[in-house]
């Protein structure tokens, strides 16, 4: 009896015990380069001067760090805190930023440094998220959305091709 209780219990131990070898402790994570963040931020600016729109433009890493920053010559200054906020809300909440709106008037929307109105929209490639855009300075959070968009666009091919 007492062997058949020590098997049982030895069994039940083995269930029990968490699988290490398929759990890695260490964790590889995608970044996206300095040269990259450049790269989209001065698209973003870009595809609004194309507009005849000058902006403020941040992009975030995964963290909503900024690694990129740029005014053009005659957007107001204002256009910078704004732009950081929709990079962060981007990247934090991993959606385009206008999806936020409704979250806006509530809890979540008074957190400092987050702006929830469209502008930011999240750098996702190959399933892996890279970071965040934010643009600041349009008539409309649209135009600025789209302005966004359009930096990323600028380097999406190349970003799937090095992933």
């Amino acid at each position: 009896m007492k062997k058949t209780s020590l098997a049982a219990f030895l069994a039940s131990a083995l269930a029990a015990t968490p699988v290490l070898a398929e759990d890695s402790m260490v964790i590889q994570i995608k970044r996206m380069s300095m040269e990259t963040a450049v790269a989209i931020a001065k698209a973003s600016v870009e595809a609004c001067r194309e507009k005849g729109i000058q902006i403020g433009v941040t992009v975030v890493d995964r963290e909503g760090i900024p690694q990129a920053v740029m005014r053009d010559t005659i957007a107001p200054t204002i256009t910078l805190p704004i732009s950081k906020g929709k990079a962060y809300a981007a990247v934090m909440f991993n959606v385009p930023t206008s999806d936020l709106s409704e979250r806006a008037n509530g809890p979540i929307g008074r957190v400092p440094g987050l702006v929830m109105s469209a502008g930011g929209v999240p750098i996702q490639v190959g399933g892996s998220l890279l970071g965040g855009v934010g643009v600041s300075g349009a008539p409309s959070g649209e135009t600025d959305q789209e302005c966004a968009q359009a930096g990323v666009d600028a380097v999406t091919t190349d970003l799937e091709m090095s992933m």
